[in-house]
C-alpha cells in the first residue's frame, strides 16, 4: 500500500516503469533460452589441444574439409589426425552419445559427452580408441577421457 501511495503522489512516469520492466523480462527470457541449450557449444581440451564444436539441435556447423556435405551437427578437431564429424547422436539428460566418423569415412568412434557444469564437459571415448594424433613420426591414440571447457 505504501508503494501505491508513493507512486500516486510522486512524479512517477508509468511508461518508463513499464518499459524497464518489459526489457528486464525480455533479458531474463534471453538468458534462460541461452542457458537451456547445453548441446550447442564450442569445447576445448587445453592439455591435448583438441576442440569439439557441436550443435545437436540442428545441422549448422561446416566441418573443415567436408564442406561439400553441407552443414552437420559438429566435429572433433585440433591436434589430432584428421577431422572427425558427428554422424549421429543420442541425448539422455546430461549425456550425449556421439558417433564420430573420420574425414576418410574409414573409421568410426563412439563417444560419451557428459555435461558436468555450465562450462565443463567430459568426453569419454567408448570401446577401442581409434582417434589418433601425431607424435614425432608416429600415430598414437589420444587419451580415452578428455576434460573440456567452453570456449
Amino acid at each position: 500500500m505504501v508503494l501505491f501511495t508513493y507512486l500516486c503522489e510522486s512524479q512517477f512516469d508509468i511508461y518508463q516503469f513499464m518499459k524497464t520492466r518489459i526489457i528486464s523480462i525480455l533479458l531474463l527470457f534471453c538468458n534462460i533460452a541461452y542457458a537451456g541449450q547445453p548441446w550447442k557449444v564450442q569445447l576445448f581440451a587445453s592439455k591435448e589441444k583438441i576442440t569439439l564444436d557441436i550443435n545437436l539441435y540442428e545441422e549448422t556447423i561446416d566441418v573443415p574439409g567436408m564442406e561439400m556435405f553441407g552443414p552437420m551437427n559438429g566435429y572433433l578437431g585440433g591436434e589430432i589426425y584428421g577431422v572427425w564429424a558427428i554422424t549421429s547422436f543420442n541425448i539422455k539428460k546430461n549425456k550425449a552419445i556421439l558417433r564420430l566418423s573420420n574425414d576418410l569415412g574409414s573409421e568410426t568412434q563412439e563417444a560419451e559427452l557428459t555435461q558436468s557444469s555450465d562450462t565443463t564437459y567430459t568426453l569419454k571415448l567408448l570401446g577401442n580408441t581409434v582417434v589418433k594424433k601425431v607424435e614425432g613420426r608416429k600415430l598414437v591414440k589420444i587419451a580415452p577421457t578428455l576434460n573440456m571447457i567452453k570456449k
